[in-house]
């Protein structure tokens, strides 16, 4: 719209100088034509200021539209000038202001074409240029129209995304209160209570069987350094202790299964796990033993790993009390073990099978796919 201005305003003054000798008025209407160029020129250095100025934008709009009328009087031409300052005055003022000046225009331009009709009464010079208005205002407010609903679309489309990230942020953080929920339950809460429980022990047999009790309190503290080991790790957000150590998911099952006094089986051949799924494993193991341990009575346990073609299946089994495993279903009525195991073999994409009767025992499978990862 800027280069249709300056273009009309240079065929304008081309057009007079062509038709018309050197006159006494010449060196107004060149004159006037830089100075509205010029001032024309100045209206984005105005616009920047809107916020801050919006009377000067107003001056400079009142002055541009007198010296392009003082043109129009001086030289008919100059009207075809007046398409381009539609939208200037539709942008620079509100509303109601800028039909007012489209119409005051619209009527500089039907006197202009009427002087340069040489008389004569043609329709088209008094019913085109109202016309040429009003499909220039429309445009102009269907344009606006077009804007603002982007802009609302636009102001939709960041309010959206900023309540997504907030909920994204507010999904991490529970998940994450639930992992640490979990680890913390599998190691630091599994192992002070056994602590607990042997110091009891001992406090019941020191006076009676004093090597029993040492041996009791022995092992107490050989769990209270393997939880400063996990405190530790959990400060910086690494592996499990026993699998941090370097040594394989064999060995740290191993090494869980005879801290429990539990055996330990690999079948099938092993096959290379992610990380988490060889953490996931090894937490399954350390809370099923600590729940044998805590509720089953059992006499014996046993830990077997076995490597499918499809998936890696960790049992746990005991000898135990047992339970109704409808117990340990969602909603029932167990401690947080069951439920933090089968969380973890959920996110995982695995399935958790417990076969368990009152006086028979309980097997606890941990099924989880080896092509997660792939």
């Amino acid at each position: 719209m800027h280069m249709a201005f300056f273009l009309l305003l240079g065929a304008s003054l081309s057009r007079y100088l062509l038709r018309h000798p050197w006159e006494p008025r010449s060196p107004w209407i060149i004159g006037l034509s830089a100075a509205l160029a010029v001032l024309y020129v100045l209206g984005p250095a105005f616009a920047q200021r809107a916020r801050r100025a919006t009377t000067r934008r107003t001056v400079w709009l009142a002055g541009v539209v007198a010296v392009w009328m003082v043109l129009v009087v001086l030289a008919p031409s100059f009207a075809w000038c007046a398409v381009p300052l539609f939208y200037t005055g539709m942008r620079t003022l509100p509303p109601r202001a800028a039909v007012v000046l489209v119409a005051l225009l619209t009527l500089f331009v039907v006197a202009a074409q009427l002087r340069l009709a040489h008389g004569g009464f043609d329709p088209n010079l008094v019913i085109a240029p109202p016309a040429v208005a009003a499909v220039a205002t429309a445009v102009f407010v269907h344009a606006e129209r077009l804007a603002a609903r982007q802009r609302a679309l636009i102001d939709d489309l960041i309010r959206t995304r900023r309540e997504l990230a907030a909920t994204e942020r507010r999904e991490g953080t529970l998940a994450e209160r639930q992992r640490l929920a979990m680890e913390i339950h599998d190691t630091l809460a599994q192992g002070l209570s056994s602590q607990q429980m042997l110091l009891q022990a001992a406090d019941r047999t020191w006076e009676g069987d004093p090597a029993t009790a040492r041996r009791h309190v022995r092992t107490a503290a050989s769990i209270a350094e393997h939880n400063l080991a996990e405190a530790r790790r959990f400060v910086h957000d690494l592996a499990p202790a026993d699998l941090a150590e370097g040594g394989s998911l064999e060995e740290a099952l191993r090494t869980v299964a005879l801290r429990e006094s539990a055996g330990f089986r690999v079948d099938g051949s092993p096959a290379p796990l992610p990380e988490r799924v060889q953490s996931a494993l090894l937490r399954i193991a350390q809370g099923a033993l600590a729940n044998v341990r805590e509720h089953a009575g059992a006499t014996t346990a046993a830990v077997t790993l076995t490597y499918l073609d499809d998936q890696v299946v960790l049992d746990v089994a005991d000898d135990g009390r047992g339970f109704e495993p409808a117990a340990a279903a969602p909603g029932g009525v167990r401690g947080h073990g069951l439920p933090a195991i089968r969380a973890r073999v959920q996110q995982l994409g695995g399935t958790l099978t417990i076969e368990s009767a009152p006086g028979e025992g309980t097997v606890l499978s941990a099924a989880i796919p080896l092509s997660l990862e792939t």
